[in-house]
């Protein structure tokens, strides 16, 4: 079930950055949106199941409906995270204050420096994932 849960994970990657550029190994760019169906192409030409990947994307697409499209048309998120697992990573410690981050001993990357003090954190609002993103540049 690997190939399927890459294919889910190309799927969800390509409908949140469609508008990426993405280089096929050194020869093409194809646009992000299009990016499942290009790998699907390229995985039957050198002899993989069609059946396998294409469930992954059967399965990303079914996801990514219910996660973002349907709450969006003002339907609820039926796949919402339960309460129990965000009570969960809160107590383990530094989770996502990620490379440079708060607690890592790192500068911060693409920041204001890392002599610069860092922004206000937001208060916890009930969820875990609440630290900071940095561009690189």
């Amino acid at each position: 079930m690997g190939p399927s849960l890459v294919f889910m994970l190309l799927y969800v990657w390509s409908r949140e950055f469609a508008n990426s550029r993405v280089n096929i190994m050194g020869l093409f760019t194809v646009q992000g949106f299009y990016l499942p169906w290009v790998m699907l192409m390229l995985n039957v030409i050198f002899g993989s199941a069609l059946l396998t990947d294409l469930m992954g994307i059967v399965v990303g697409h079914v996801y990514y409906f219910l996660t973002v499209l349907h709450p969006r048309s003002g339907g609820r998120n039926l796949l919402r995270t339960p309460l129990w697992v965000h009570r969960i990573a809160s107590r383990i410690p530094n989770i996502g204050a990620g490379v440079g981050g708060a607690g890592a001993g790192g500068p911060v990357v693409g920041g204001a420096g890392a002599g610069a003090p860092r922004p206000a954190q937001p208060a916890n609002r009930g969820t875990a994932f609440t630290g900071r993103s940095y561009r690189l540049q």
